[in-house]
């Protein structure tokens, strides 16, 4: 026996211990069980100080099941013994490990031998968290784990679609080479770097985003530069099609936004100016500044009916109002695009351009400075080498896009897929990242039966992107939010992978249900850590600043109690070493 108890405080029981302890290895952290007539409780050894014990309470056996929680506490009379190591996996263990349901994630720290690991549906069906300071560990713990979930030997995976946003390029190393030795599996990758020729680069159909993605690709900061984007995509229909539609469109624009300025009231030279502008800017080759206009006797262009004469009036402000009119069209309707036909970027800044007009902008200084913000922002995307990533040759569906990624180059079901946005700055990376978390979402969501092809979206340095930014004003959701507020019903899951907690979301941070939190350092981490994981106990924070790279304290659903585990060094490892610094600078000293 390994004390008597002697005192009771909260979920603390206080025993004075009857063992030498010089005799045993250090015994903190080891379980003990306290067995009455009727009831077993199980409790961890938190601290021993001159002889006497203290044991955190943490549930009971119940027909030999561990069960977290307790409701009674022990009784006085209880007798307090360390558990065996054969049944230590009965509380942080697999005692009845299935392959197909369960997945070894590593070794207990404190019990050598005993593998540690979760109940899929329980880890995979919920979002989780890994949390560390550099150089803790996390990578090598996704590689790890999912190398240990794709190297069964009788169960298969298949199914499984995960996707990874690698911020560093750190994981082709890791997965790229599974096929050879589960050949069902397959490894596929995207990557941001477009002077790399052996990796497919990654391609967005412009046409597959909607207003809401529009928005974010022009870092919009404001709902009123919403319906200039609305504007913009329903002429975005009209471009790329027949000419003859596209021509009654524009006419029907820019006829509209002149008529609109003739009978501003403002003066006659600016009047001027501003038609000359419009149709510099924006013309049609049935109007423009060279259109003839013809009136009995003769003919003359159009630029010349904007001449100011002597009185300082638009002699021709009649004739000019009666000729734009004959270009209005209210038999046109624009509706938005729905994804069945192709367009470019180019299109899109076109559309962008007439929208401007469309939208009356040049009445309000401010609406168009709104407006100016984003267009200047799209024409520098159209020009910059970012254009690139949307640059899809072929039409293609949104059901064809999905299923392509998730098809190996061999034509076989992709089971990680991993986009390396190493080689974008974090803006456009983050761009990146909610739109395919948008476009996987909406896709689940629509599916006739759902959760029938789960989507894991695993964000590492997710704390660049899924943060408190402007998204809830501006689109009335953030897409991450959202996933992990609603994705489980559609099977659409988080992992986020971070080594600073304090700057995500505070609501998909508390949506998580699963964590595995290797050393934490900082101390705004470790206390946002604590103040929004459920369940974390000061004994677990104690710990956080003295873990060993590599092992880290699980806890969550899947998890039956806090459990500290040592995970092996996946093989092959992601491309996460550190800089080897004396290796770069020292050289061999030439003897003379």
């Amino acid at each position: 026996m390994l004390g008597k108890i002697i005192g009771i405080d909260d979920n603390t029981v206080i025993i004075k211990l009857n063992i030498e302890l010089d005799k045993f290895q250090n015994i903190i952290n080891n379980h003990v069980i306290m067995e009455e007539p009727e009831r077993r409780y199980i409790g961890e050894i938190i601290d021993i100080k001159d002889g006497i014990g203290y044991i955190s309470l943490l549930g009971e056996m119940v027909n030999e099941e561990f069960v977290f929680g307790v409701i009674k506490k022990p009784s006085f009379a209880a007798t307090v013994k360390l558990i065996s190591k054969e049944r230590i996996p009965l509380i942080i263990g697999l005692p009845n490990y299935q392959e197909n349901k369960d997945l070894v994630i590593g070794e207990s720290a404190i019990y050598d031998g005993v593998k540690v690991g979760v109940n899929v549906n329980q880890f995979f069906s919920n979002h989780f968290a890994i949390f560390g300071s550099t150089g803790s560990g996390k990578s090598c713990s996704v590689a790890r784990i999912l190398q240990n979930l794709f190297e069964k030997r009788s169960s298969i995976a298949y199914r499984s679609s995960i996707f990874i946003f690698d911020a560093y390029g750190e994981y082709h190393s890791a997965f790229n080479r599974l096929h050879d030795i589960a050949p069902e599996i397959s490894f596929k990758s995207y990557t941001t770097n477009t002077k790399f020729s052996e990796t497919e680069i990654i391609k967005i159909p412009l046409w597959l985003l909607d207003t809401d993605d529009i928005a974010i690709l022009l870092n919009a900061e404001k709902p009123s530069q919403l319906p200039i984007i609305e504007q913009a995509l329903k002429l975005v229909t009209i471009f790329g099609r027949e000419e003859e539609i596209v021509i009654k469109h524009k006419n029907d624009i820019i006829a509209r936004a002149i008529l609109d300025i003739l009978a501003s009231g403002r003066p006659p030279a600016q009047i001027r100016d501003q038609v000359f502008s419009v149709l510099t800017t924006y013309n049609t080759k049935e109007l423009n500044l060279e259109t003839p206009i013809y009136q009995p006797g003769y003919t003359r262009p159009l630029k010349q009916c904007l001449l100011i004469d002597a009185a300082g009036k638009i002699r021709e402000m009649e004739l000019l109002t009666s000729f734009m009119q004959t270009f209005l069209n209210d038999d046109l309707e624009l509706k938005m695009p729905d994804g069945t036909f192709k367009y470019e970027l180019k299109d899109l800044k076109d559309a962008f351009d007439f929208a401007l007009i469309a939208e009356g902008v040049l009445k309000s200084d401010k609406v168009y400075d709104d407006a100016n913000v984003l267009k200047v922002r799209l024409h520098s995307l159209v020009n910059s080498d970012y254009a690139v990533y949307f640059d899809v040759k072929d039409y293609i569906s949104r059901e064809q896009y999905i299923r392509s990624l998730l098809t190996s180059y061999e034509g076989r079901k992709a089971q990680i897929i991993n986009f390396n946005i190493n080689y974008v700055d974090d803006r456009f990376a983050k761009i990146i990242t909610k739109v395919y978390s948008k476009l996987l979402f909406n896709y689940a969501k629509d599916m006739e039966k759902r959760a029938t092809l789960p989507f894991h979206i695993i964000l590492e340095e997710a704390h660049r992107y899924v943060q408190n930014d402007n998204d809830v004003s501006l689109l009335g959701y953030n897409i991450f939010d959202r996933i992990t507020k609603e994705g489980r019903k559609y099977g659409v899951l988080l992992g986020l992978i971070s080594q600073r907690p304090g700057e995500l979301s505070e609501t998909c941070l508390s949506q998580c249900s699963n964590f595995l939190i290797f050393k934490m350092l900082h101390p705004l981490d470790v206390e946002y850590i604590q103040k929004m994981v459920p369940n974390i106990t000061n004994e677990v924070v104690k710990r956080l600043r003295i873990l060993q790279p590599g092992t880290c304290i699980a806890f969550g659903n899947a998890f039956k109690i806090p459990v500290l585990i040592k995970l092996q060094m996946p093989n092959p490892a992601p491309a996460s070493n550190s800089c080897d610094i004396s290796g770069v600078w020292f050289i061999e000293r030439r003897s003379a």
